[in-house]
């Protein structure tokens, strides 16, 4: 049979052209309305093989394909949330009627939700690089239409200074304390931090790492440890067997809990999140003339562009150019007064 119920839905079954057994849903439970559906697709099924035009895919069929080949991806999760919300507007729909209208519709509806530009953009940035995978690589599209970002305001790098840092520590919770000042020793991400094993660890060669799997690059991190970072994780010892970091012998996954605002409230520092720790340690570094290039092996940047946001927090090397005005001003100082006083004479 050519239509097929299957719980609620119709589902049409029929052979194409080529002899591929086409089975899918019709979404529907309307037996016209599927059996309307059957007759189109076999249409359809018989020009792609008699024509030798184009199979038509879905935007259902890209996301699929795409989840698969991002597997890797360590932020997929969020991609994912991003895809649910874009399924009220996709789903079901052929990819060659996702036109440049109704991505503009998605990105209203998305911007009347309140929130930022920069929130906006991470959605259309999915749909963007399934659109591109659809054109240049599957070749399930001949042209993707346009997508223009929002524009994105520079915020300055939310930092602190030693004294902040060291009120804040003293103002958290003991295994909040311990983990804020291990982020600031190593520069390590949160989920890096409060998924660091005992076997990640190396005492005698002061050394720790993270796996390609843990790594926001995929890329391995080897992460020296300092003094204080060795004497933090000595804290630890004995109140876990798996991780480093743990309450009450529970292994912690979440950080930025009232206790952390609390503590953040209690000494005065505002907008302020746990990811800034990292940005701190960074600011740090290159305060301290840490070249950038150490900086990105360090904190495991996949390219030099994401260090380049601290650049400014170093100017050393620029002083020599600084101090050649200051020379050159004196010299002409010294002529014009030179000649100021033969005039004199």
């Amino acid at each position: 049979m050519s239509l097929v119920k299957r719980g609620k839905y119709w589902w049409i079954n029929f052979v194409a052209p080529n002899g591929e057994r086409i089975r899918e849903s019709t979404g529907t439970e309307d037996r016209t309305l599927a059996q309307e559906y059957h007759d189109r697709q076999k249409v359809e099924y018989w020009k792609i093989s008699r024509l030798g035009l184009k199979p038509k895919y879905l935007w259902n069929d890209a996301v699929v394909r795409w989840l698969k080949e991002q597997s890797h991806k360590a932020t997929l999760s969020t991609d994912i949330i991003h895809l649910r919300w874009m399924d009220k507007f996709l789903k079901d729909k052929y990819l060659d009627a996702i036109s440049r209208d109704l991505i503009d519709k998605m990105t209203d509806a998305k911007r009347d939700e309140g929130v930022s530009n920069a929130t906006v953009n991470r959605v259309l940035e999915v749909l963007r690089a399934i659109l591109r995978k659809c054109v240049n690589e599957w070749e399930w599209l001949d042209r993707a239409p346009f997508i223009k970002m929002l524009r994105e305001p520079t915020r300055r790098i939310r930092f602190l200074t030693h004294n902040e840092a060291q009120r804040l520590i003293a103002a958290l919770p003991a295994h909040l304390a311990d983990m804020a000042a291990f982020s600031l020793a190593t520069g390590l991400r949160r989920a890096n931090v409060t998924g660091l094993e005992w076997s990640q660890i190396d005492l005698v060669r002061r050394v720790a790492w993270i796996h390609p799997d843990q790594a926001k690059a995929r890329k391995a991190i080897a992460v020296p440890l300092n003094a204080e970072a060795i004497l933090l994780i000595r804290k630890q010892i004995g109140k876990h067997e798996l991780y480093v970091f743990s309450y009450n012998g529970h292994h912690i996954t979440q950080v930025s809990t009232k206790a952390w605002y609390k503590g953040l409230a209690a000494v005065g520092i505002e907008d302020f999140r746990w990811h800034d720790l990292r940005h701190t340690w960074a600011s740090w570094h290159v305060q301290n003339g840490t070249p950038l290039f150490a900086l990105q092996e360090l904190g495991g940047w996949e390219s030099p562009e994401m260090v380049r946001r601290y650049a400014h927090f170093s100017a050393e090397h620029l002083a020599p150019y600084a101090d050649k005005l200051c020379a050159l001003r004196d010299v002409n100082v010294s002529y014009h007064d030179t000649i100021m006083a033969q005039g004199q004479k």
